[in-house]
């Protein structure tokens, strides 16, 4: 039954490989700089399949408002039933907001792995009112759900690449 799997602890789902990791989030880092190129910010993310290798969807930032992430998962509910989400992982080079999260969440997307976490970020953008980050972790959120998302970040082996992209995409912009 589809709602005894949304509460069924994420431990007893097989994860995905420390080389599966790094590998889907350089992919998503890929997006994030496609992104800039296309005139927004620095964000990208990948849906990948339950078999840890098939990437389903990959979407970068679009606005302030429709972030990688949350019209990823809006994009995943349209076209995969909450049962097979349940069994996919969202990567996404930064670790996802609190609409995020709470998209995800709804989408019924049973993982996440992200590369740099939403406190480094706010670290890097300063009070920007282009990215006004907020300082809510998604474990946060997750633990104030009903459902047992697993959640794995940030990593480090990918860490520095992100802030990099972001340190250089925030400066470009005037000081507050």
């Amino acid at each position: 039954m589809a709602e005894d799997r949304a509460l069924e602890p994420s431990s007893m789902k097989k994860g995905p490989n420390q080389e599966q990791m790094l590998r889907h989030l350089r992919r998503a880092q890929e997006i994030a700089i496609r992104s800039v190129t296309m005139g927004h910010h620095p964000f990208g993310a990948i849906l990948v399949g339950p078999d840890h290798e098939t990437v389903l969807l990959e979407q970068g930032n679009v606005s302030t408002v429709n972030h990688a992430e949350a019209v990823l998962a809006r994009t995943a509910d349209l076209n995969f039933t909450p049962d097979y989400l349940w069994d996919c992982t969202l990567y996404t080079t930064v670790e996802p907001c609190a609409m995020c999260a709470a998209t995800q969440y709804w989408a019924n997307i049973g993982r996440l792995v992200y590369g740099m976490d939403e406190r480094r970020l706010l670290d890097l953008t300063r009070d920007s009112a282009e990215n006004p980050t907020m300082d809510v972790p998604a474990r946060y959120i997750y633990a104030h759900s009903q459902k047992a998302i697993e959640v794995i970040g940030p990593i480090p082996e990918v860490e520095e690449e992100i802030a990099e992209l972001h340190r250089a995409f925030w400066r470009r912009l005037p000081a507050p």
